[in-house]
This record gives structure tokens, C-alpha cells and sequence, in this order.
């Protein structure tokens, strides 16, 4: 993609109402613009950040045997009345009415929608475990929308819902997206934490939200330092293995971790000293169990093994991929701009030509764009009508995880420079020789 074709508008000031660095980065670096209180629209540069941020979720919920579908974001309030939540949610719900007086929401989430459409279709135990999972945008009125998109009105969320016909069933289906959870995070180049959280109106017995550390963080959170050295479960994980999986959530959950909201000062307090971390943090994913909350009173039920009708288990699973984006940025930037893990940065390199019109950069550039992307790597080239120092700077603030640069000089001496953004190592090679470089990072 050649720069002076693509739109990227890019802002030379920080605007003055960006509180924090996410929010800053993400209008200067044209990934979003903002439409109103809370609500973004999501230019090309920020959109590809999105899809690959929801690539790697699709990746490990088909992992863990999620199904993928897709929900209305306008939802009947009906569902909402049987399940109990349509007054008791509150002023962050959007309530609307069609043209007929009939009472419809912008959803904020999906159980009763899920749940209607599984009672319809499902009846004996032998069509169980479910986990139903969709991407899609949802709405909450928040009082005070803040932090760009790291709490906006409007956000894609990943939301997954299980159905299993027994408790040891449903806490299966919670430690398959406990593990999914962790290996989602850390393939999109975080370090998250499971926390012991607050249910809030999504309600239920059992809850964690994944936390990753953040000085900008909303929420104070306390836990021990062991679990910066925790190994990720890797991509050979069993899934179907009860007691495995079950192992790996008591040895991630047997250390102190809670946010602020479940925080006991007391036990905290038997952490040893030098191992207690009193910290900020970011909230990146939270999951659910609530057994029969939402299926009893819908009429969710299946016939068991026994013969004897039930409601369902079910658990609720959810990722906002508009939140990460935000808190990647959080967790990996400097002075000069966004530095993207590679899972997920728009492009793979920047090249960057230093004399635009010159017929050697020229021809080198682009047999250097045809070389990298027949391999595979996506390409931004910068064949801007520019000053080097323009395109440097542009290069460094939207941050994609490789800079070629090609100048007359190195060239005459069959070199071009290859600079990693992430620690800003700079090397000369011939153009040939960048392929293998890079993959070799």
C-alpha cells in the first residue's frame, strides 16, 4: 500500500481533551476520530489493528470448541422482562421504541438473546456442552465517557455464553475460556492477570477479570508478584481434559489477585512483603458463571441422562477488542508514538524512501515492497512528496514493527537500513538480505 494513496490523517498536535497516552496516540496516529461523547469511528489504519486484534480471539475461542454466530445489537425488551433485567440494569441501558410503541434496547450484552434462541433449539443433554460466541458492537450509556476507547459508549465486544447440563459441567466450560483467556492476551503481546472480581449486573457466584498492569490503569488491584513469571498454557493445551485444565486454573488462581472491588486488606497482608504488588490496572476480559440465573426463569432447559427436565448452566465470557486496542497502546509506546506487538500491528513494514522521484530509490522501493509482500508481510510505503524527517516521524508514531529506509547514499553502496521499532536497533544490509532478517527476529 503506497501512502500518498492511502488515508491516514494524522494530527501534529495532542488534543487538548486526550487524558491519557492510548487516547492520545490513537487520534494522533489517525486510528480513530471522534464522532461524539464516547463514540469513534474507526479509520483504515485503526480498523486493521481491530480485525487482527479480533483474529487472534476467533483463533483461540475455536481453540477452545467456541461456535462462532452473529446477534442482533437491536434487541426486543421482552427477553429482558423474563429474565428479570430489563428495570434492574439501569440508565446505562439504551432503551429505544420502533414506529409500532414496541419497547426495544440497544443490547449491552446478549444472555437473554443467546439464551431465548437455545431454549428453542436445544432439549436433551446430549447436544451439550455449547459455547455460543459472537463479535459484534455493543451500547452502554455510560455517565462518563472517557479515555477514548478504553471506556466509549459504543465497543466491539467478544462475548461467549456456554450451556452445559450440570455445575461440574459449566465450571469445565469456565476454565476452557479461563485458559483461552490466557493465551489470547499473550498472543496479542500482554501479560494479564486473573483477578477475583465483582459480578456487577451480569450476576453469578464465580468471576475474574483479566487485569493488565498499567500506571494510566482505572483500577487498583493487588497481587502477587509470582504471576509475572507464570508460563502460558501453550497451543497443545487439551482441551478436553477435566482435570488438566483444571490443574492449570488452581495453579493460576492459588496466588492473592483481586481488584480493588474484592480486595481483603487481611489477606493480602499474609503475601510476603517483598512479593506484594499494589498496582493500576486495565481490565481486558472478564468471565462468568451463574448456573441457572438467566435459564430458570427463561425456561432454558434440557432432559438429563435421569429422564428429569433442568434448567441449564450457563457461564458468560467476555473480550472488548476495541478496549485492547487502547490498552496495547497503554502497554507498549514511547515518546514518539505506538510501538505494535507484531500480532497485531496494521503493517508488518514501513519503507520508507528518503528522495521521492529519484529513479534508483524509486526502483529500489519497489522491488523491495514486491519482494516482502510476494513473501507474505504487509508493506506501508511512504512515497511521499516529504522531508525525511516528516516521514521518520510518521514511521516512529504509528509504529509498525519494522522500518526499511532507502537513500541514495546507502544505496550506492548496495545497503539499505533496517530499524526495529521496539528498541530502535538499526543495521545495514542488502536489500536481498531483508527477508531473512526479518523473519528471523
Amino acid at each position: 500500500m503506497r501512502l500518498s494513496r492511502y488515508f491516514l490523517p494524522t494530527l501534529r498536535e495532542t488534543p487538548k481533551d486526550a487524558e491519557i497516552v492510548s487516547h492520545r496516540l490513537m487520534l494522533r496516529a489517525g486510528l480513530v476520530r471522534q464522532e461524539s461523547a464516547g463514540i469513534y469511528a474507526w479509520l483504515p489504519l485503526g480498523l486493521r489493528v481491530l480485525n487482527r486484534v479480533c483474529d487472534v480471539i476467533r483463533a483461540e475461542q475455536d481453540r477452545a470448541g467456541a461456535i462462532e454466530l452473529l446477534l442482533p445489537t437491536i434487541q426486543s425488551a421482552e427477553p429482558w422482562r423474563e429474565s428479570g433485567r430489563y428495570e434492574a440494569y439501569g440508565r446505562e441501558m439504551l432503551r429505544i421504541t420502533d414506529r409500532h410503541e414496541r419497547e426495544m434496547l440497544y443490547g449491552p450484552t446478549a444472555e437473554e438473546v443467546v439464551t431465548g434462541i437455545f431454549r428453542a433449539s436445544v432439549r436433551s443433554y446430549k447436544d451439550l456442552p455449547r459455547n455460543l460466541y459472537q463479535i459484534s458492537w455493543k451500547f452502554r450509556d455510560e455517565v462518563r465517557p472517557r479515555f477514548g476507547t478504553m471506556r466509549s459508549r459504543e465497543f466491539l465486544m467478544k462475548d461467549a455464553y456456554s450451556f452445559d447440563v450440570d455445575q461440574a459441567g459449566a465450571r469445565h466450560a469456565y476454565n476452557r475460556m479461563f485458559v483461552a483467556y490466557l493465551r489470547t492476551f499473550a498472543g496479542l503481546g500482554l501479560k494479564a492477570i486473573p483477578m477475583r472480581a465483582d459480578t456487577g449486573p451480569i450476576g453469578g457466584d464465580l468471576s475474574h477479570e483479566f487485569i493488565i498492569l498499567a500506571s494510566t490503569g482505572e483500577s487498583a488491584v493487588f497481587c502477587d508478584r509470582a504471576y509475572l513469571d507464570f508460563a502460558i498454557p501453550p497451543a497443545t493445551v487439551d482441551f478436553e481434559d477435566v482435570a488438566g485444565l483444571q490443574g492449570l486454573v488452581d495453579a493460576w488462581t492459588s496466588h492473592y489477585a483481586a481488584t480493588d472491588e474484592m480486595h481483603e486488606a487481611d489477606a493480602f497482608a499474609e503475601v510476603p512483603e517483598a512479593a506484594r504488588m499494589a498496582a493500576r490496572g486495565i481490565e481486558v476480559g472478564h468471565i462468568f458463571y451463574f448456573g441457572t440465573k438467566y435459564s430458570e426463569p427463561m425456561g432454558a432447559r434440557v432432559t438429563g441422562p435421569d429422564g428429569i427436565e433442568r434448567p441449564v448452566h450457563m457461564g458468560s465470557y467476555g473480550i472488548g477488542p476495541s478496549r485492547l486496542v487502547a490498552a496495547i497502546i497503554e502497554a507498549s509506546h514511547d515518546e514518539a508514538g505506538i510501538i505494535w506487538p507484531d500480532a497485531v500491528a496494521p503493517f508488518d513494514v514501513a519503507l520508507i524512501n528518503l528522495r521521492t522521484g529519484d529513479t534508483g530509490t524509486d526502483a529500489a522501493c519497489a522491488e523491495i515492497q514486491a519482494q516482502l509482500e510476494a513473501a507474505g508481510l504487509s508493506v506501508l510505503y511512504d512515497d511521499r512528496d516529504e522531508r525525511p524527517g516528516a516521514k521518520f516521524a510518521t514511521a516512529d508514531l504509528i509504529g509498525l514493527p519494522w522500518q526499511v529506509v532507502v537513500g541514495p547514499k546507502s544505496l550506492a553502496e548496495g545497503k539499505v537500513e533496517l530499524k526495529r521499532r521496539a528498541g530502535g536497533a538499526r543495521e545495514s544490509l542488502a536489500p536481498v538480505d531483508l527477508l531473512a532478517r526479518i523473519r528471523r527476529a
